[in-house]
């Protein structure tokens, strides 16, 4: 019997190529469908919630439809790394002289991690397939995650994130534009149903309505995108967290299908994972540079990193902390400054806050500091 060779489609051979390089899902979508989601974007822009981003204000129009960024694409190439942890994030907020970090920023920075094989990846479909290609992640106006969700890869949950049947809350997303016809897959439904877990754990009501966010309440926003001097009534609710906010995705119970991560690259650095915070609070700037080569952390610099760190000290009730917050009252900056006090404030008895007080305010030019010795 004559054997029949079955040669693979175009994008059964992407799929498989991408499984290689390292992708953990992918899905094929195309350019357009994706309007009501520009309709809540611009929503969400016209009520400020995304507070100093500036730069989201920036090309939005750009970001209406794909076809606006490149009229040539004719699909979208959706893929996903898994990042998932080895251990839920929630319990390392229980250890309140430690700073908690983030799970997406423990390891190697996932722009360059994703961005490296989907330029891999966009070469070899270039090569075979004499096709044009553009890779995006992130720092581009790409609507991913509705992209994802028309791919059917996830869906976009009630925390405004990325959901997916197979890896939970923890997936790395990345796309490439190209003008290959290939052969789209089924949008994913929406599966929260009735549950309400990632809003209701949010420390600070940064949820004003299922799938609504404002980003100038949540924890993740304000330790990383805000340069500025967090205000009072945020400062408890963020305990110890000094780098981003896990708690919504921590808690979806989609995550109970999540794996562990086999990307060695996304794996907690030993230096970010549950670091002292008294060995952070003493970082100068090149020793920071240095601790956080390659990690995103390294963006947010020194100075606001600090001021992280100092309100997780005052949060955590150990006086020991004391003499490493008195250090700080020398800063050049004015947001180290005022977050030491307020940390003083929040470990000291009266009577040694005062003295505090006696001692430095009077050298205080920095009116937004020296509110903080009131």
């Amino acid at each position: 019997m004559t054997k029949i060779s079955i040669t693979p489609s175009p994008k059964q051979e992407i799929i498989s190529l991408a499984k290689k390089i390292g992708f953990d899902s992918v899905r094929i979508t195309s350019p357009e469908g994706i309007d009501a989601n520009a309709d809540y974007f611009k929503e969400f822009l016209d009520k400020s919630h995304h507070g100093e981003m500036k730069w989201m204000e920036n090309k939005v129009d750009r970001r209406k439809s794909p076809l606006t960024l490149w009229p040539d694409v004719n699909s979208i190439i959706m893929l996903g790394m898994n990042y998932g942890p080895a251990h839920n994030p929630l319990q390392t907020l229980e250890y309140k002289n430690e700073g908690n970090i983030s799970v997406y920023a423990q390891g190697k920075d996932y722009h360059d991690v994703v961005k490296k094989r989907l330029k891999k990846l966009a070469g070899q479909i270039h090569r075979e397939y004499e096709a044009e290609v553009k890779v995006f992640v992130d720092t581009a106006p790409v609507m991913e995650k509705p992209l994802a969700h028309k791919s059917g890869m996830g869906w976009q949950g009630k925390h405004t994130n990325l959901v997916s049947r197979e890896f939970g809350s923890w997936l790395f997303l990345g796309s490439i534009f190209t003008t290959l016809h290939l052969k789209e897959d089924t949008p994913e439904e929406d599966h929260c149903g009735s549950c309400s877990a990632c809003i209701d754990i949010c420390p600070t009501n940064a949820f004003v309505a299922p799938y609504q966010l404002d980003a100038r309440r949540c924890i993740s926003y304000l330790t990383i995108e805000y340069k500025g001097h967090i205000d009072t009534s945020f400062r408890k609710a963020m305990g110890n967290r000094i780098y981003g906010c896990d708690d919504c995705l921590s808690i979806c119970p989609w995550n109970k299908y999540a794996t562990l991560t086999e990307e060695k690259l996304f794996y907690p650095r030993i230096e970010l994972k549950n670091p002292n915070l008294e060995t952070l609070v003493v970082l100068d700037d090149l020793s920071f540079r240095q601790v956080f080569s390659g990690s995103p952390i390294k963006r947010i610099g020194r100075d606001f990193f600090i001021r992280n760190v100092l309100i997780a000290m005052g949060n955590s009730g150990n006086q020991n902390f004391i003499p490493l917050l008195v250090s700080k009252l020398g800063e050049s900056s004015p947001y180290i400054r005022a977050m030491a006090i307020w940390a003083l404030k929040e470990l000291c008895n009266k009577i040694q806050f005062m003295a505090f007080r006696t001692k430095y305010a009077q050298d205080e030019h920095d009116f937004d500091v020296k509110k903080e010795w009131v």
